[in-house]
């Protein structure tokens, strides 16, 4: 990276919607199985963020976040279990979230570190996505 990127990319003012990240709190589980950064493909994460409601998940999991990680009754979404099941898994799937199982339930966040080191701006673009009005 030049001198004269990294000084613009310093500079460069956050979006209004800054993304959330807050620290792990002691005694968390271990987090599900899930791909390695390096195993991080983009056409995966793509394709998992292509779809509306997961998009929508993530973007409500970067800036509305408030604690560590959520369970999917947190993001108030009217869709059957086994449907929001299938959304949650593909996104960790993609490495897109992490998720913990505590006791009956799994909470997820979103892997930021992980994905601003393989797709630098990749969530930026998520936070500014503004979404349709809702069905």
């Amino acid at each position: 990276m030049t001198a004269e990127r990294s000084e613009r990319t310093r500079t460069r003012p956050r979006p209004a919607g800054a993304i959330k990240v807050l620290p792990e709190p002691p005694g968390v589980p271990d987090p599900l199985p899930e791909p390695a950064v390096r195993d991080l493909r983009l056409e995966t994460v793509l394709g998992a963020l292509s779809d509306p409601l997961r998009l929508r998940i993530v973007r409500k999991l970067l800036l509305e976040s408030e604690a560590y990680d959520h369970t999917c009754g947190w993001f108030g979404l009217d869709r059957p279990k086994s449907s929001l099941t299938h959304h949650f898994r593909a996104l960790r799937e993609a490495g897109i979230t992490r998720q913990r199982q505590y006791g009956l339930e799994r909470r997820s966040q979103v892997r930021v570190a992980d994905l601003n080191a393989r797709f630098p701006g990749l969530l930026d673009l998520v936070t500014a996505w503004t979404p349709p009005d809702q069905d």
